[in-house]
């Protein structure tokens, strides 16, 4: 099985409600699809959404990166030969993560279909199941309650609030959430580096005092800021977790040694792909330290790509942060990951199973 093209759509899908952070508001997911074909008739696909703020990618950036950088190194390789492909795609550019993640997506889902199993399978086995926590939006009090209580209703047992656009009114929210669905949901909050290093330590210690009992605090600071972000680990009780401070293997390292953070969140468009992905993984496990894995604004077809790793490294990726899928009006894939609110199941079909998208607007290289 040969790589012998690669391919672009655009596919836009409109989410339920708006996405609200401290960083950006966003009302549909607007994402590259990348499609690998091969000399056999095989199709992998890939995904990467634009987060300029984040990853410094755009859509123009991403077909861009792939088209002159990263597939012309790969037109005529072997399937097969993983191992090469990977060094291939994360050599032929610095930075640019979420191109690079689409690409390998699309290769790891050909992996699969070249030997007939799920992807998950190929990277270690595990149970085939997994359950999500659910994005709750930055917004006034009453919504975010009222948003709050509705996602315990659909069955969700964990909630991401987010936070970070004013320290005093983010503590009465997360107050208000945690009153409204005590007992029957955990709560980790999500700051989007909108803190100082002294006002997370104020504002967590003040929910603390409160009674309030967060499963963890995510990127309270700026992602650059690593001594702001142990001060803050050093001085609360709350476990933190590091998601823009940590890209690649390399960074975390760095973090593990600094003691830094508790917890590290993967993401395949920080990490460029699987194989970075996979790495993390792997050392944090040596570290005896716990990962979530994440995902940006993306649809069941990268998110799919999260699961399989997800399921193969269960025992150190422990929290689950991937409703992308769930976040949007439907799902314009056929076949693939099965995404049922709080539940996520993989079905035998090989690679990550994709049959069909709906809607892809192709694209020019």
């Amino acid at each position: 099985m040969k790589i012998t093209d690669i391919r672009f759509g655009m596919l836009r899908v409109p989410l339920k409600t708006p996405f609200k952070t401290a960083l950006r508001t966003v009302e549909a997911v607007e994402d590259i699809v990348v499609e690998v074909h091969t000399d056999t008739g095989h199709v992998g696909y890939g995904e990467a959404p634009a987060t300029a703020v984040i990853t410094g990618d755009t859509h123009g950036s991403i077909v861009e990166a792939i088209a002159k950088f990263i597939a012309p190194r790969l037109i005529g390789q072997d399937v097969a030969n993983l191992d090469r492909i990977t060094r291939l795609i994360q050599g032929a550019l610095e930075k640019n993560t979420s191109a690079k993640a689409a690409v390998e997506i699309a290769v790891y889902d050909l992996f699969g279909q070249l030997y007939g199993v799920p992807l998950y399978k190929m990277l270690g086995g595990g149970d085939p199941v997994i359950t999500t926590d659910i994005t709750i939006s930055v917004d006034y009090i009453d919504k975010m309650v009222a948003d709050s209580i509705r996602a315990v209703e659909r069955g969700f047992e964990s909630l991401k609030i987010k936070v970070g656009k004013d320290i005093g009114v983010d503590i009465e929210r997360v107050k208000a959430i945690y009153a409204a669905v005590e007992g029957r949901a955990l709560l980790r909050l999500d700051a989007n580096q909108g803190w100082t290093a002294k006002q997370a330590v104020y504002a967590i210690r003040m929910l603390e005092d409160a009674g309030v009992r967060l499963e963890l605090v995510e990127q309270p600071v700026k992602a650059q800021d690593l001594d702001g972000m142990k001060y803050v680990t050093e001085r609360v009780h709350t476990p933190i977790m590091a998601d823009e401070s940590v890209f690649g293997p390399t960074e975390v390292i760095d973090l593990i040694r600094m003691r830094a953070a508790d917890i590290i969140n993967i993401k395949l468009m920080k990490t460029g792909g699987i194989s970075n992905a996979i790495r993390i993984a792997d050392i944090c496990s040596l570290y005896g330290v716990e990962c979530m894995i994440g995902c940006m604004l993306e649809t069941s077809i990268s998110v799919a790509a999260a699961v399989h790793v997800a399921v193969a490294k269960a025992g150190v990726i422990t929290k689950v942060d991937l409703d992308g899928p769930s976040l949007c009006a439907y799902n314009p894939v056929d076949g693939g990951v099965i995404f049922d609110e709080s539940e996520i199941s993989i079905t035998d079909a090989p690679g990550l199973g994709i049959r069909e998208i709906r809607g892809l607007e192709r694209l020019a290289a």
